[in-house]
């Protein structure tokens, strides 16, 4: 699963992309998400809390293993995103931060990441 945010989103958009995806997951079996957030800023607490607590509970239970990050170019949006690594790392998944979508791509695909499928 790859999103690119080009704007900060929030609300029903953005809880929109984390639900399609996750959908994805069910349906194929896939274990890797890419996030490119350059473009986003710090999620709304009303998301954030909604991610935490729902998406990311169906979404590991689809087998989310795998997580490629290519970090908001804001700082608040770094901040937010720094505790969203600790929470899902805690979680069993594994987490890089990579600087373009290329680079995200290219760990994603590396051998010793076990493709699920």
């Amino acid at each position: 699963m790859h999103h690119t945010l080009h704007k900060p989103v929030e609300g029903a958009v953005f809880r929109d992309v984390l639900t399609r995806g996750v959908e994805i997951f069910e349906r194929s079996g896939a274990n890797k998400w890419l996030s490119d957030d350059r473009g986003n800023s710090a999620l709304h607490p009303e998301d954030g809390k909604w991610a935490m607590e729902i998406w990311s509970v169906r979404t590991l239970a689809a087998g989310w293993k795998y997580w490629a990050i290519v970090m908001p170019d804001a700082a608040l949006g770094k901040a937010n995103m720094r505790r969203f690594i600790r929470e899902y790392s805690n979680r069993g998944v594994e987490v890089n931060i990579l600087g373009s979508a290329e680079d995200a791509f290219e760990w994603l695909k590396e051998p010793s990441i076990a493709v699920t499928i």
